[in-house]
């Protein structure tokens, strides 16, 4: 798996991406207009049958290889993407699995934190290390100032099968991040100040993800039902609430909201927002974000994340 933060910051990516979803699968292509501010140039989208992608972390995901491979043929061609060969990939929710280690006394040598981190990691993901493709970064270090890792993960079996798509094609994939991290690039590409929150929802429940600038303070996915989700979500926001740590430079609150997805309606998620957080936030539409879309019809949610992914391309 790709190495997030380094990646990111180095190299350059296609401008055009895949999505895969439960139930959904996008082909799109950005263009960059002026500055930050990018739009929407070849895009489509199609639904999926369960019998060819079922997401899991643990199961097999592509139930059937070359339908899969003839449904991304078909979107492309219908975009005018079939001469593409170097694509990004943002993988269903539920088939990667992303969290924030953090130690909580200093290992006496490199040995000792290795040992430490395996054994967190294997603990957090619940499953041997020699299973998982990995990507391990670094972060800003917490309020107490104990360091802070985070984790992506997705077992190489399930990441050899959405290859094996790809390859089908002719295609290759320079990224492969997992929906949240796709869709959590809007927040943090022009590094704004103060705490972010982006909610990404699906029929299994949501990832909530807070950043503090670019970087993440806070990654939490549960698994619930839509009668359960309000409450969840509220639960989130008062671990949040409660932990937070205004930076040493001042009280900076939480200013921007995302809302993707299933499970919640935008208008109800900034209610639980601004109720919880005694604040006036309302969630970002696409032109907020420096996305310029075809029209007001088309859909932000079922491209956010290989969007999101296809900004890196500059």
């Amino acid at each position: 798996m790709a190495n997030l933060i380094s990646r990111i910051i180095e190299p350059w990516y296609p401008a055009n991406a895949i999505g895969l979803e439960e139930n959904l699968a996008s082909v799109i292509q950005l263009e960059r207009v002026k500055g930050s501010v990018c739009r929407l140039k070849r895009a489509a989208t199609a639904n999926i049958d369960r019998a060819l992608l079922r997401p899991s972390f643990d199961e097999q995901n592509v139930l059937n290889v070359p339908q899969l491979a003839t449904v991304l043929r078909d979107l492309a061609v219908g975009a005018g993407l079939m001469r593409q060969k170097r694509w990004s990939l943002t993988l269903p929710e539920t088939t990667a699995r992303t969290i924030v280690l953090t130690i909580e006394t200093q290992p006496q040598s490199g040995a000792e934190l290795q040992d430490v981190l395996k054994w967190k990691i294997e603990r957090g993901f619940g499953a041997p290390i020699e299973e998982l493709s990995l990507s391990r970064e670094r972060l800003q270090k917490d309020a107490q100032g104990r360091d802070r890792y985070l984790a992506i993960a997705v077992k190489k079996s399930v990441l050899a099968e959405y290859e094996a798509v790809l390859e089908a094609l002719g295609w290759r994939a320079g990224l492969i991040l997992p929906r949240h991290l796709g869709e959590a690039q809007w927040l943090v590409r022009n590094g704004a100040a103060g705490d972010s929150l982006l909610l990404s929802g699906s029929s299994q429940g949501f990832t909530g993800v807070i950043f503090r600038g670019k970087h993440p303070l806070i990654v939490r996915t549960v698994n619930c039902g839509e009668a359960e989700f309000e409450d969840e979500f509220y639960r989130f926001l008062l671990f949040y609430r409660d932990r937070n740590i205004p930076e040493a430079a001042g009280d900076l609150p939480l200013r921007r909201l995302l809302v993707i997805g299933e499970g919640i309606t935008k208008q109800r998620a900034g209610e639980i927002v601004n109720e919880t957080t005694g604040g006036d936030l309302r969630p970002l539409a696409a032109e907020d974000l420096g996305l310029q879309l075809p029209s007001r019809d088309f859909s932000f949610d079922s491209i956010a994340a290989p969007a999101g992914l296809a900004t890196l391309s500059w």
